[in-house]
């Protein structure tokens, strides 16, 4: 089994009840275990700034999938709850971004795969619920909280845990 991390976020609709769904799509599909589900956050888009705030978030899971086939997986979850790669512009808005950021301590580097994740270092979005569920994990050399230390976190804002 692989110790795996998973950022979630998204811009449109309820970004927030398509993350309970898509977590549950996650385990289902990929046979996986949820070891942890950081809590959602408001943060400040990322690219095109001319769009609504995103919501993110981070899960740490344990499968037996391969990354290739959980990536396959997360894309098809993707695709289900209305993101169409094909016809998005990039880092615009979204129903569902799933990312894969770390599968164990495999490193990949493939035109359709790059682990861990070649930019999660640079995000406070991810590092920020990263560093609530996995503070000491160390991703490619580099400690999660420590990385944190190294960005700027605002106008990222914690949200209420829903009911």
């Amino acid at each position: 089994m692989a110790d795996v991390l998973i950022a979630l976020g998204g811009n449109v609709g309820d970004t927030r009840a398509t993350f309970q769904k898509a977590i549950a799509n996650i385990c289902g599909m990929t046979q996986a275990a949820l070891l942890a589900r950081s809590s959602d956050y408001a943060t400040p888009p990322w690219g095109d700034e001319r769009q609504a705030r995103f919501i993110n978030a981070c899960i740490e899971i344990e499968t037996s999938l391969d990354p290739h086939a959980l990536l396959f997986t997360l894309h098809k979850i993707e695709h289900k709850f209305g993101r169409d790669r094909a016809r998005e512009t990039r880092w615009g808005p979204r129903t569902l971004d799933l990312d894969l950021i770390a599968y164990d301590d495999i490193s990949i580097q493939k035109p359709e795969l790059t682990l861990p994740h070649p930019r999660w270092f640079e995000r406070a979005f991810v590092l920020v619920p990263l560093a609530e569920i996995v503070p000491d994990r160390v991703i490619a050399g580099r400690g999660v909280a420590a990385a944190l230390t190294e960005l700027s976190s605002a106008g990222i804002e914690r949200l209420p845990d829903l009911n």
